[in-house]
């Protein structure tokens, strides 16, 4: 009868074996790191610039019931849904968090992400307050970044300046922003955006620490 020495010792180099088989370390998981703040804060931006500098993050791509934008493409920006497909989809409780936010649903498909994570790959959400609060519930060990704008007036501007919204749906998501920037302590991390090189470098560190980051 084996001891638990040579149980472990045996264990060890078949999870070795599987390693070099399947490229992984199988003893490790990835992180989830989510970008979360009020819209037009400059998340997707900040979310390109790291994938840019990361390419081995998996970006986890949203699910949304609002139409589409000019250039959007379904299944790369987002995975465009009925209002019918979607709330089966809750029900079927495939949604790893899910928010109905100015209108629309909003969710994040629960399959990919925890797939991911257990082959030890780092994941990534960029996501509404609301949906980031469910994640803090169900993933304690989640890194949750809130990003700020510099302020109102510059928030404001940057909504019109990109052009996709109605006076009223700014009105409405300014007041949204201003809510969600009152909590915005309920986060691990809070990052102004106000220089776009700053703030990525600022999110590099959060999420790999200064030594793979400053250089």
């Amino acid at each position: 009868m084996l001891d638990n020495q040579q149980n472990n010792s045996i264990f060890d180099r078949f999870k070795d074996f599987l390693s070099k088989i399947f490229g992984k370390n199988l003893s490790t998981q990835g992180k989830l790191i989510v970008l979360t703040g009020p819209s037009g804060v400059g998340k997707g931006t900040l979310l390109k610039a790291l994938k840019a500098n990361h390419p081995d993050l998996f970006l986890s791509i949203s699910a949304t019931t609002r139409q589409p934008r000019v250039g959007e493409v379904d299944g790369k920006d987002y995975f465009f849904l009925t209002r019918e497909d979607f709330e089966a989809k809750i029900k079927d409780n495939l949604f790893l968090e899910w928010a109905e936010y100015a209108g629309n649903y909003y969710g994040t498909p629960r399959s990919n992400v925890e797939g991911k994570i257990n082959e030890g790959v780092s994941v990534v959400l960029e996501i509404e307050v609301i949906g980031a609060r469910k994640i803090k519930d169900s993933f304690p060990d989640a890194l949750l970044i809130f990003i700020l704008p510099p302020s109102m007036e510059e928030l404001e501007q940057r909504l019109r300046d990109r052009g996709k919204d109605s006076e009223t749906a700014i009105n409405r998501r300014m007041e949204t922003a201003k809510a969600e920037i009152a909590a915005c302590d309920e986060f691990d991390i809070n990052i102004v955006n106000d220089d776009l090189k700053v703030a990525l470098q600022k999110v590099e560190v959060a999420i790999f620490g200064d030594s793979k980051v400053l250089k």
